[in-house]
Protein backbone atom coordinates (compact mmCIF):
# COMPACT_ATOMS: atom_id res chain seq x y z
CA UNK A 1 0.00 0.00 0.00
CA UNK A 2 3.26 2.49 0.42
CA UNK A 3 4.16 1.88 -3.14
CA UNK A 4 0.23 2.62 -4.31
CA UNK A 5 0.44 5.82 -2.16
CA UNK A 6 3.74 6.62 -3.31
CA UNK A 7 3.21 6.13 -6.81
CA UNK A 8 -0.69 8.20 -6.93
CA UNK A 9 0.82 10.71 -4.33
CA UNK A 10 2.64 12.22 -7.33
CA UNK A 11 -0.54 12.58 -8.67
CA UNK A 12 -2.35 13.79 -6.05
CA UNK A 13 -4.30 11.05 -5.12
CA UNK A 14 -5.30 9.28 -2.38
CA UNK A 15 -6.01 5.76 -1.96
CA UNK A 16 -7.41 3.46 0.32
CA UNK A 17 -7.01 -0.82 0.88
CA UNK A 18 -10.31 -2.43 0.57
CA UNK A 19 -9.99 -6.09 1.50
CA UNK A 20 -13.01 -8.21 0.02
CA UNK A 21 -13.98 -12.03 -0.01
CA UNK A 22 -16.13 -14.23 -2.13
CA UNK A 23 -18.37 -14.40 1.64
CA UNK A 24 -18.37 -10.54 1.71
CA UNK A 25 -20.64 -10.41 -1.64
CA UNK A 26 -22.69 -13.95 -1.38
CA UNK A 27 -24.42 -12.27 1.54
CA UNK A 28 -26.28 -9.26 0.14
CA UNK A 29 -26.33 -6.66 3.55
CA UNK A 30 -22.72 -7.11 2.96
CA UNK A 31 -22.34 -6.81 -0.75
CA UNK A 32 -24.48 -3.69 -0.42
CA UNK A 33 -21.98 -2.42 2.38
CA UNK A 34 -19.32 -3.00 0.28
CA UNK A 35 -20.89 -1.30 -2.90
CA UNK A 36 -21.69 2.17 -0.46
CA UNK A 37 -17.67 2.35 0.69
CA UNK A 38 -16.18 2.04 -2.91
CA UNK A 39 -19.02 4.37 -4.39
CA UNK A 40 -18.39 6.68 -0.86
CA UNK A 41 -14.70 6.19 -1.20
CA UNK A 42 -15.02 7.13 -4.59
CA UNK A 43 -16.91 9.97 -4.08
CA UNK A 44 -14.26 11.81 -1.53
CA UNK A 45 -12.31 11.29 -4.61
CA UNK A 46 -10.26 8.29 -3.13
CA UNK A 47 -9.07 5.54 -5.14
CA UNK A 48 -10.22 2.29 -3.68
CA UNK A 49 -6.90 -0.36 -4.18
CA UNK A 50 -9.25 -3.30 -3.80
CA UNK A 51 -7.60 -7.31 -2.80
CA UNK A 52 -8.70 -10.60 -1.69
CA UNK A 53 -8.56 -10.73 1.89
CA UNK A 54 -6.15 -13.65 1.59
CA UNK A 55 -5.66 -13.35 5.67
CA UNK A 56 -9.03 -15.01 6.63
CA UNK A 57 -9.75 -16.30 3.19
CA UNK A 58 -9.99 -20.04 2.80
CA UNK A 59 -11.20 -22.37 -0.17
CA UNK A 60 -14.88 -22.36 0.57
CA UNK A 61 -14.77 -18.25 0.84
CA UNK A 62 -12.37 -17.29 -2.41
CA UNK A 63 -12.82 -15.73 -5.36
CA UNK A 64 -9.86 -16.96 -6.26
CA UNK A 65 -7.96 -14.49 -8.84
CA UNK A 66 -7.47 -11.00 -9.75
CA UNK A 67 -9.67 -11.17 -12.94
CA UNK A 68 -13.14 -12.69 -11.38
CA UNK A 69 -12.75 -10.49 -8.84
CA UNK A 70 -12.55 -7.36 -10.72
CA UNK A 71 -15.64 -8.29 -12.26
CA UNK A 72 -17.78 -8.53 -9.42
CA UNK A 73 -15.87 -4.89 -8.33
CA UNK A 74 -16.62 -3.37 -11.79
CA UNK A 75 -20.21 -4.94 -11.03
CA UNK A 76 -20.35 -3.27 -7.28
CA UNK A 77 -19.66 0.16 -8.82
CA UNK A 78 -21.49 0.11 -11.61
CA UNK A 79 -18.55 0.43 -13.91
CA UNK A 80 -18.97 2.09 -17.34
CA UNK A 81 -15.74 0.04 -18.46
CA UNK A 82 -13.42 -2.80 -17.11
CA UNK A 83 -9.85 -2.88 -18.00
CA UNK A 84 -7.55 -5.98 -17.59
CA UNK A 85 -3.78 -5.39 -17.84
CA UNK A 86 -1.45 -7.96 -18.69
CA UNK A 87 1.77 -9.36 -19.52
CA UNK A 88 0.26 -9.48 -23.40
CA UNK A 89 -2.02 -7.11 -25.71
CA UNK A 90 -4.82 -8.57 -25.76
CA UNK A 91 -7.22 -12.23 -26.88
CA UNK A 92 -4.99 -13.66 -30.18
CA UNK A 93 -6.18 -16.38 -32.52
CA UNK A 94 -3.39 -18.56 -31.29
CA UNK A 95 -0.48 -18.27 -28.72
CA UNK A 96 1.82 -15.62 -30.30
CA UNK A 97 4.90 -16.62 -28.50
CA UNK A 98 4.58 -19.97 -30.19
CA UNK A 99 2.24 -18.73 -33.58
CA UNK A 100 4.30 -15.83 -35.54
CA UNK A 101 1.04 -16.32 -37.73
CA UNK A 102 -1.03 -15.66 -34.42
CA UNK A 103 -3.12 -12.23 -34.74
CA UNK A 104 -4.42 -10.13 -32.04
CA UNK A 105 -8.36 -10.19 -32.18
CA UNK A 106 -9.22 -6.00 -31.90
CA UNK A 107 -12.92 -6.73 -31.09
CA UNK A 108 -15.32 -9.62 -30.04
CA UNK A 109 -19.47 -9.41 -29.65
CA UNK A 110 -20.02 -11.90 -27.39
CA UNK A 111 -18.57 -14.36 -25.04
CA UNK A 112 -19.09 -17.86 -26.26
CA UNK A 113 -18.04 -21.12 -25.55
CA UNK A 114 -15.97 -21.24 -28.96
CA UNK A 115 -13.87 -18.81 -27.09
CA UNK A 116 -12.40 -21.89 -24.84
CA UNK A 117 -10.09 -22.76 -28.14
CA UNK A 118 -8.02 -19.58 -27.90
CA UNK A 119 -7.05 -20.71 -24.83
CA UNK A 120 -4.08 -22.50 -25.18
CA UNK A 121 -2.05 -24.86 -22.72
CA UNK A 122 -0.31 -23.42 -19.82
CA UNK A 123 -3.00 -20.48 -19.66
CA UNK A 124 -5.37 -22.62 -17.55
CA UNK A 125 -3.86 -21.21 -13.93
CA UNK A 126 -5.17 -18.49 -12.46
CA UNK A 127 -4.64 -15.02 -13.79
CA UNK A 128 -4.37 -17.05 -17.24
CA UNK A 129 -6.71 -16.02 -20.34
CA UNK A 130 -9.42 -18.83 -19.39
CA UNK A 131 -10.22 -16.20 -16.13
CA UNK A 132 -10.27 -13.18 -18.27
CA UNK A 133 -12.67 -15.12 -20.65
CA UNK A 134 -14.93 -15.73 -17.35
CA UNK A 135 -14.21 -12.07 -16.04
CA UNK A 136 -15.47 -10.84 -20.13
CA UNK A 137 -18.43 -13.16 -20.08
CA UNK A 138 -19.77 -11.88 -16.05
CA UNK A 139 -18.95 -7.78 -17.14
CA UNK A 140 -20.22 -8.28 -21.10
CA UNK A 141 -23.39 -9.94 -19.81
CA UNK A 142 -24.21 -7.22 -17.35
CA UNK A 143 -23.88 -4.93 -20.32
CA UNK A 144 -19.81 -3.34 -18.87
CA UNK A 145 -17.46 -3.36 -21.78
CA UNK A 146 -13.81 -4.83 -20.88
CA UNK A 147 -10.92 -4.31 -22.58
CA UNK A 148 -7.86 -6.52 -22.18
CA UNK A 149 -4.36 -5.00 -22.96
CA UNK A 150 -1.09 -4.80 -22.01
CA UNK A 151 -0.23 -3.36 -18.81
CA UNK A 152 3.50 -2.26 -20.01
CA UNK A 153 2.41 -0.28 -23.09
CA UNK A 154 2.78 3.20 -22.64
CA UNK A 155 0.08 5.41 -21.61
CA UNK A 156 -2.43 2.48 -22.36
CA UNK A 157 -5.40 3.87 -20.03
CA UNK A 158 -5.59 7.18 -21.67
CA UNK A 159 -5.35 5.37 -24.98
CA UNK A 160 -8.22 2.93 -24.23
CA UNK A 161 -9.98 5.85 -22.43
CA UNK A 162 -10.06 7.93 -25.65
CA UNK A 163 -10.84 5.16 -28.45
CA UNK A 164 -8.00 4.29 -29.61
CA UNK A 165 -7.73 0.51 -30.30
CA UNK A 166 -5.64 -1.06 -28.04
CA UNK A 167 -5.77 -4.73 -26.86
CA UNK A 168 -9.09 -6.57 -27.21
CA UNK A 169 -12.46 -5.00 -26.58
CA UNK A 170 -15.60 -7.23 -25.59
CA UNK A 171 -18.56 -5.47 -26.43
CA UNK A 172 -21.17 -5.61 -23.53
CA UNK A 173 -24.73 -7.27 -24.82
CA UNK A 174 -27.66 -5.46 -24.12
CA UNK A 175 -29.33 -3.20 -21.71
CA UNK A 176 -28.09 -3.53 -18.13
CA UNK A 177 -28.47 -5.65 -15.16
CA UNK A 178 -29.92 -4.04 -12.42
CA UNK A 179 -27.80 -3.86 -9.47
CA UNK A 180 -29.72 -6.78 -7.58
CA UNK A 181 -29.87 -9.14 -10.58
CA UNK A 182 -26.23 -8.67 -11.15
CA UNK A 183 -25.69 -10.23 -7.63
CA UNK A 184 -27.44 -12.70 -8.20
CA UNK A 185 -25.73 -13.90 -11.51
CA UNK A 186 -22.44 -13.35 -10.58
CA UNK A 187 -22.20 -13.19 -6.77
CA UNK A 188 -23.70 -16.05 -5.47
CA UNK A 189 -21.97 -19.50 -6.48
CA UNK A 190 -24.89 -21.62 -7.27
CA UNK A 191 -25.31 -24.40 -4.19
CA UNK A 192 -27.24 -26.35 -7.18
CA UNK A 193 -28.71 -27.23 -10.07
CA UNK A 194 -32.15 -27.60 -11.49
CA UNK A 195 -32.72 -29.41 -14.55
CA UNK A 196 -35.71 -28.08 -17.01
CA UNK A 197 -37.62 -29.97 -20.10
CA UNK A 198 -38.34 -28.38 -23.14
CA UNK A 199 -41.39 -26.31 -22.15
CA UNK A 200 -39.92 -25.15 -18.67
CA UNK A 201 -36.78 -23.88 -20.82
CA UNK A 202 -38.59 -21.99 -23.05
CA UNK A 203 -40.85 -20.40 -20.84
CA UNK A 204 -38.44 -19.23 -19.12
CA UNK A 205 -35.71 -18.41 -21.51
CA UNK A 206 -38.45 -17.32 -24.43
CA UNK A 207 -41.45 -15.93 -22.84
CA UNK A 208 -40.05 -14.37 -19.20
CA UNK A 209 -41.97 -16.41 -17.56
CA UNK A 210 -40.98 -17.68 -13.79
CA UNK A 211 -39.64 -21.82 -13.09
CA UNK A 212 -42.83 -23.81 -11.63
CA UNK A 213 -42.59 -27.29 -10.45
CA UNK A 214 -44.23 -29.01 -13.11
CA UNK A 215 -41.11 -28.42 -15.78
CA UNK A 216 -38.68 -29.69 -13.32
CA UNK A 217 -37.08 -32.78 -14.23
CA UNK A 218 -34.27 -33.29 -12.11
CA UNK A 219 -32.44 -31.93 -8.84
CA UNK A 220 -28.63 -32.07 -8.50
CA UNK A 221 -26.95 -30.46 -4.90
CA UNK A 222 -28.23 -29.52 -1.27
CA UNK A 223 -29.44 -26.08 -1.25
CA UNK A 224 -32.29 -24.42 1.23
CA UNK A 225 -34.76 -21.77 0.13
CA UNK A 226 -33.41 -18.51 -0.95
CA UNK A 227 -30.06 -20.16 -1.85
CA UNK A 228 -29.00 -19.51 -5.55
CA UNK A 229 -29.21 -22.42 -8.15
CA UNK A 230 -28.62 -22.64 -11.50
CA UNK A 231 -31.64 -23.82 -14.41
CA UNK A 232 -30.16 -25.97 -16.90
CA UNK A 233 -31.63 -26.80 -20.62
CA UNK A 234 -32.65 -29.80 -22.00
CA UNK A 235 -29.59 -31.02 -22.73
CA UNK A 236 -27.71 -29.51 -19.31
CA UNK A 237 -26.43 -26.32 -19.99
CA UNK A 238 -26.89 -23.76 -17.73
CA UNK A 239 -28.73 -21.00 -19.08
CA UNK A 240 -30.11 -19.00 -16.22
CA UNK A 241 -29.43 -18.54 -12.42
CA UNK A 242 -31.65 -17.44 -9.90
CA UNK A 243 -33.11 -17.50 -5.89
CA UNK A 244 -34.57 -20.66 -5.11
CA UNK A 245 -37.74 -20.27 -3.17
CA UNK A 246 -37.92 -24.28 -1.60
CA UNK A 247 -35.12 -26.30 -0.04
CA UNK A 248 -33.60 -29.14 -2.23
CA UNK A 249 -35.85 -32.03 -0.73
CA UNK A 250 -38.50 -30.20 -1.00
CA UNK A 251 -38.34 -29.42 -5.10
CA UNK A 252 -37.52 -33.09 -5.33
CA UNK A 253 -40.94 -33.83 -3.60
CA UNK A 254 -42.49 -31.55 -5.91
CA UNK A 255 -40.90 -31.45 -9.18
CA UNK A 256 -43.11 -32.46 -12.42
CA UNK A 257 -46.71 -31.39 -10.22
CA UNK A 258 -49.06 -29.24 -11.24
CA UNK A 259 -49.30 -25.69 -9.00
CA UNK A 260 -52.02 -26.76 -7.18
CA UNK A 261 -50.74 -30.39 -6.31
CA UNK A 262 -47.48 -28.63 -4.33
CA UNK A 263 -49.54 -28.28 -1.00
CA UNK A 264 -50.94 -32.35 -1.20
CA UNK A 265 -47.34 -33.48 -1.71
CA UNK A 266 -45.78 -31.30 0.85
CA UNK A 267 -48.24 -30.81 3.27
CA UNK A 268 -48.27 -26.75 3.05
CA UNK A 269 -47.44 -24.40 0.08
CA UNK A 270 -45.19 -21.06 0.32
CA UNK A 271 -45.05 -20.36 -3.32
CA UNK A 272 -46.56 -21.47 -6.55
CA UNK A 273 -43.14 -21.02 -7.88
CA UNK A 274 -40.02 -22.77 -7.73
CA UNK A 275 -37.58 -19.91 -9.02
CA UNK A 276 -39.72 -16.40 -9.50
CA UNK A 277 -39.09 -14.37 -12.58
CA UNK A 278 -38.05 -11.27 -10.02
CA UNK A 279 -35.34 -13.78 -8.72
CA UNK A 280 -34.02 -15.04 -11.59
CA UNK A 281 -31.46 -13.82 -14.51
CA UNK A 282 -30.73 -15.45 -18.14
CA UNK A 283 -27.23 -15.75 -18.63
Amino acid sequence: MWSYERAFGRFDRRVAQVLLTQEDLTHRARYLNARNTLLTLLGYGVLPVVNENDTVAVDEIKVGDNDNLSAVVAHLVDADLLVILTDIDGLYSDDPRRDPRARRIETVAAVTPELDRLVWEGEAGTGGMRTKLQAAQKVTTAGIPLVIADGQSSDVLSRIVVGESVGTLFLPRGDRLAARKRWIAFALPPQGFLQLDEGAWRAVAERGKSLLPSGVMGVNGEFSAGDAVGLLDPVGREFARGLVNYEAREVEQIRGARTTEIELRLGYKAFDEIVHRDNLVLL
